[in-house]
């Protein structure tokens, strides 16, 4: 990276001495929810789409390419068009949409982005 292209006000050590406790927390939080799905048994339908959108979520965070917030946005956003028929039972949003196989194997939202 070139120096023209840093945009943040801090260097890295003070973005870790800032922020280090607060996401060290919410990776401990992620990795027991993962470890409560480990010790939950399997469903009849399959893996859950928000289960398998969290691991492709968890693959681009290490992934080390750039715009991983756009990237990640970007899968777990609804880009169709269509509207819930209900919302009966919902407490609020699921927070992913059900991924679809695209041709060349690759699951994707199925929709694009406006």
């Amino acid at each position: 990276m070139s120096i023209a292209s840093y945009t943040c006000p801090q260097n890295r050590e003070q973005v870790v001495a800032t922020y280090f406790l607060e996401h060290r927390a919410k990776l401990l939080d992620i990795a027991a929810f993962l470890d409560r799905l480990d010790r939950a048994p399997p469903s009849s339908a399959g893996a859950d789409f928000r289960e398998v959108a969290l691991q492709q979520a968890i693959r681009i965070l290490t992934d080390a390419k750039p715009q991983r917030v756009a990237r990640i946005l970007s899968l777990l956003s609804d880009y169709s068009p269509e509207l819930p028929q209900s919302a009966h039972g919902m407490k609020g949003a699921s927070g992913a949409v059900r991924l679809v196989s695209e041709p060349d194997g690759i699951l994707s939202t199925g929709g694009t982005p406006s």
